[in-house]
């Protein structure tokens, strides 16, 4: 699989400098985690989901969780657990690449149960989701996932979600998240990502944000955000990828780039189309919220609508100017250290302080691409709707 590898090689090429590369579940952990993207959450209740899974990854979703936890009712859970056994049976059986695919579970004995349940069908899973994740709830679910491992006869990753009071309340936040730093470096060989729970950070204190605001105009929500990254989002090796909250929003609004669609080369008979589709959708909140995501130190996203999936990717395409400085950055004789001005000519690019950010930025080129010039946001989305 490949991000925007649902659109015509062709107009790939129109697109990208460097078009994405491919990977699959077997890539190494650091190419899967930067390649997560919009990971979309499907409630595991529904009766067609190896079908939904399919449609899902020929539109361009390349990571799934199936939920067992918040999405569903208590009482749904033993028919939910049934019901994914039969949906990977059957999608191991039509022998087709799924997405990256993860259990969202509640208990830590769901895991190995789900593993024997699924049977050879589980060559399909890559991990599980951990809610509610302390070092507390975090250590036994680990300890299954390492026995679940043994049972597969396979790599399966976990990724554990941050959504605790203890990690939101001030009096608990320092001890509680060193705590789940001490977890996740026990385990680093299995946590692919860290997920931000930011909707019970909400619930904790009767909040939601309203669908022109982003999670960082909530101001408790963004205080968490930036403890979290602190701890364990650092770049100096220590730090793991942590993913942007979930977008609650996809209501009509009619206030979406219209200007810059009618100019996108990529619309050619397909303008109601995707002006539909785009108006369809809150996307103001959720564009600004992914560029804050970004600027905040977080990669990828948390989804429940598939709407929200062609605007997070375009968005995590790298800019050639972008590429540009990174390159430059860590030219091997820059290795000293000093100062250049960009080739673009409109900025200071310092070696040794922007050494980490380059670093990052030609992680994401590889596995989301690099724009041509003349390509932005706009183009990228207009192409992968359009498809």
């Amino acid at each position: 699989m490949r991000h925007f590898g649902h659109i015509a090689a062709a107009v790939r090429g129109e697109l990208f400098y460097r078009e994405p590369v491919e990977f699959d579940a077997g890539s190494p952990a650091p190419v899967l985690a930067a390649a997560l993207g919009a990971t979309l959450y499907s409630p595991a209740t529904r009766p067609r989901l190896a079908d939904d899974v399919l449609k899902q990854a020929a539109r361009g979703v390349v990571s799934m969780v199936l939920c067992l936890e918040d999405s569903i009712d208590d009482a749904e859970v033993p028919a939910a657990e049934e019901n994914l056994v039969r949906q990977f049976a059957d999608l191991d059986g039509r022998g087709v690449e799924p997405p990256l695919l993860f259990i969202r579970v509640r208990e830590p004995g769901q895991i190995t149960d789900l593993v024997r349940r699924l049977g050879p069908s589980v060559r399909l899973l890559s991990g599980f989701v951990l809610p509610k994740f302390t070092r507390e709830r975090g250590v036994p679910f680990m300890e299954a996932l390492t026995k679940a491992e043994s049972l597969a006869g396979r790599r399966l990753f976990a990724m554990p979600v941050l959504e605790s009071p203890e990690l939101l309340h001030l009096e608990t936040r320092q001890e509680a998240l060193l705590g789940v730093a001490r977890t996740v470096e026990t385990y680093r060989d299995r946590v692919l990502a860290l997920r931000l729970g930011v909707t019970d950070f909400c619930s904790a204190y009767g909040l939601r944000r309203a669908p022109d605001m982003t999670a960082y105009d909530v101001h408790i929500v963004a205080d968490v955000i930036a403890a979290v990254v602190n701890v364990l989002g650092r770049a100096d090796g220590t730090g793991f990828v942590v993913t942007g909250p979930v977008w609650e929003y996809f209501r009509r609004q009619e206030r979406i780039f219209k200007p810059q669609l009618r100019r996108s080369p990529f619309l050619e008979g397909r303008v109601d189309k995707l002006r539909t589709a785009l108006i369809e959708h809150d996307l103001d909140g959720l564009l600004r919220e992914i560029e804050l995501d970004r600027a905040n130190g977080l990669l990828g996203k948390t989804c429940i609508h598939p709407s929200h999936v062609p605007p997070v990717h375009a968005l995590s395409v790298v800019s050639h100017e972008e590429y540009s400085d990174a390159q430059d950055i860590l030219r091997p004789e820059r290795g000293g250290g000093g100062v250049l001005r960009s080739s673009y000519t409109n900025k200071m690019n310092e070696v040794k302080p922007h050494r980490a950010w380059a670093e990052r930025t030609l992680r994401r080129a590889e596995v989301f691409g690099v724009a041509n010039e003349d390509i932005g946001f706009v183009d990228l989305l207009a192409a992968s709707v359009a498809e």
